[in-house]
């Protein structure tokens, strides 16, 4: 099988923990991996990789995400969400609607942000989370550029606020709810979060997790989103199959003549499936980035 499943994570297991399962359920000989971690308490959309797809991973996982949330004032935790343990407390003050646009409005477009120390970044080979529980005082990590596109908080109580976001790969949400008690004067965690969205797949293309694997336990594969449906903003070429075996040898000159409409990035589509990806040179001529196995992929 060769697709892409798109999970609804239920809060409680890790991200790898799904793939491992979802692994299990397809046979130890067939490769699975997912786009997005999402940690353990959050839910939504989980976007996993079968067969031939893992190697789309670098050309998905740079899309926007989407999400919607809850923030609690008033505590902020060492991991900045509910399932850590208090780091400081703060009085939370008085606050309205006008006040949060004016919040939400200093952290729209790009903008620097310090990830948690509770993270997978690495330093010196070794995630921060793990020196974290070792160490008492670490230092934090560098700040990184993110683009927050839209950006919706409303007042959901005397000391909690919900929120809309869509953003750039690689936000920490997590950070974003500190960030947002610290503009108010207070501490902050995050106390709920749910993912709508990642990339081009959102929670209309998600399964419950729990069906995917009673549908596996019983035998019945899932049907996948096809590798050529899930790149489908990309333009494609279709290409004479007599040119598949130069393609799959990796002779970009079998493109020369090839009939695209755009410079840039495409997909080489061969017999309905997607075959590889190429990157336009010059009017004329193409370079294969990518190939991929011969496909036997359920198509949506």
């Amino acid at each position: 099988m060769n697709g892409i499943i798109v999970i609804d994570k239920p809060a409680g297991p890790t991200s790898a923990e799904i793939v491992r399962q979802i692994k299990a359920g397809l046979g130890k000989h067939t490769r699975v991996g997912h786009l997005g971690t999402l940690d353990p308490f959050a839910t939504g959309v989980l976007p996993i990789l079968i067969g031939e797809a893992t190697k789309l991973a670098p050309f998905l996982q740079e899309g926007e995400k989407e999400y919607t949330g809850l923030i609690r004032l008033g505590i902020e935790t060492d991991t900045l969400d509910s399932t850590g343990p208090i780091a400081r407390t703060a009085p939370v003050p008085q606050f309205d609607q006008p006040l949060l646009e004016r919040v939400a409005g200093q952290f729209r477009g790009t903008i620097e942000q310090t990830p948690p120390i509770f993270s997978a970044i690495k330093r010196g080979g070794v995630p921060l989370y793990k020196l974290a529980r070792r160490e008492r005082q670490i230092e934090p990590p560098a700040p990184r550029r993110v683009t927050i596109k839209s950006l919706q908080l409303e007042k959901a109580g005397d000391d909690a606020i919900s929120f809309c976001l869509v953003c750039s790969s690689g936000m920490y949400v997590r950070a974003l709810a500190r960030d947002i008690g610290n503009a108010l004067n207070t501490a902050a965690h995050l106390f709920e979060l749910r993912r709508t969205r990642s990339g081009a797949f959102s929670l209309s293309h998600a399964r419950c997790f729990q069906d995917v694997i009673a549908d596996l336990q019983r035998g019945e594969a899932p049907r996948p989103i096809s590798m050529r449906a899930a790149l489908a903003a990309l333009p494609e070429s279709v290409i004479d199959p007599a040119l598949e075996k130069r393609i799959r040898q990796g002779d970009s000159r079998a493109l020369d003549h090839v009939r695209r409409k755009n410079a840039g990035l495409f997909k080489v589509i061969s017999r309905g499936e997607l075959l590889a990806l190429a990157r336009s040179t010059s009017r004329s001529t193409a370079a294969i980035v990518r190939v991929f196995g011969a496909n036997r992929e359920e198509h949506r």
